[in-house]
């Protein structure tokens, strides 16, 4: 809180580089808390990534200050600082193709690892992007979001891990989030508040149910049958179906795109995103409407008696029923 506090208020670049110092060294405990190797492997690579990235945005700021004087971040203007901050927020966020680290890790976390992983630490990386977001390099940006677009539903067909699927969700609207950042920064700050609470929602239904891959997910439903019945909504929600509110980013999003003469842009993102439709619907399909095996040796999971958590509840219900209210929310941004 203390790192992503300090970049997000900060106007000079030696103090937003020091706040995402101090949340890669806060987070790394975190993810090798549990002591398995696979803990102590996901730390290691998101301290090697995260260590270059971070180098890369000290050593393009200093570029900058060096040619123009200026160490205010939203001054920066020389083509080739813009190019490596272009290119250091990609290794930050997980954008393709910087993206090999962010499903190894989040594997190797637990649940709720994860769930920090691709919510609040991204929040200060999406901040630098808001702010330096005219400075940003155009034909990097548009490459990598086409490319983080069309991967990353090839990658999440054959998953079975739910945190690993996750991740490449995560790649996915990440991918949204970028192409509108240069016309519209604050619908992409809007896209990753939808996306968090969403994320957020799934992933404490999951650490609930102690599910982990997709097996367990079709034997969850006798622990929790009204929070599996959430969890569908939710996932679907993510994928972005109307009338649930993760379809309002999208929508605004390619409205946005369509003001600026963008179409093929549109039209490509639109029906990339059809690929990722087919793992959500997967997730949706095995979490409620599909039965397990049913031999007679097959163990059944006990059913959980204790009431849902208000968090989830609020966190699902926000997910799932916040479209109604998008013309007030167009009207803030």
């Amino acid at each position: 809180l203390l790192g992503t506090s300090i970049t997000i208020s900060s106007n000079h670049w030696m103090t937003a580089w020091t706040g995402l110092e101090i949340n890669t060294l806060a987070i790394i405990p975190l993810i090798s808390k549990s002591h398995h190797p696979r803990a102590v492997e996901a730390a290691i690579k998101y301290f090697l990534v995260q260590a270059a990235a971070s180098a890369m945005v000290l050593f393009s700021s200093m570029t900058n200050a060096w040619q123009t004087g200026q160490w205010d971040i939203t001054q920066l203007t020389h083509p080739t600082s813009c190019l490596l901050l272009t290119t250091a927020i990609a290794m930050k966020l997980g954008l393709v193709p910087f993206h090999f680290w962010f499903p190894e890790v989040l594997q190797g976390s637990s649940l709720l690892t994860s769930l920090l992983l691709s919510t609040l630490m991204k929040f200060p990386p999406i901040t630098i992007l808001f702010l330096t977001s005219h400075s940003l390099n155009p034909h990097l940006l548009a490459l990598m979001v086409i490319s983080s677009a069309a991967l990353w539903g090839w990658m999440g067909l054959n998953r079975t891990q739910t945190r690993k699927i996750l991740a490449v969700s995560s790649i996915s609207h990440l991918g949204w989030m970028t192409i509108i950042i240069l016309d519209n920064p604050q619908l992409t700050v809007l896209t990753f508040y939808v996306y968090s609470i969403t994320t957020t929602a799934i992933f404490l239904t999951l650490n609930t149910t102690k599910t982990l891959n997709l097996s367990t997910l079709m034997t969850s439903w006798t622990k929790t049958p009204a929070l599996n019945a959430t969890l569908m909504l939710t996932l679907l929600s993510l994928a972005g179906l109307p009338p649930l509110a993760g379809f309002m980013p999208k929508w605004f999003i390619i409205q946005e795109l369509t003001k600026q003469e963008m179409t093929p842009a549109a039209l490509t993102m639109a029906l990339l995103s059809l690929l990722g439709l087919f793992f959500y619907l997967r997730l949706a399909y095995y979490s409620t409407i599909t039965l397990p095996p049913n031999p007679a040796n097959h163990m059944k999971q006990w059913s959980i008696n204790s009431p849902t958590s208000p968090t989830i509840a609020t966190l699902a219900s926000l997910s799932t029923l916040l479209l109604p209210l998008s013309p007030m929310i167009l009207a803030s941004i």
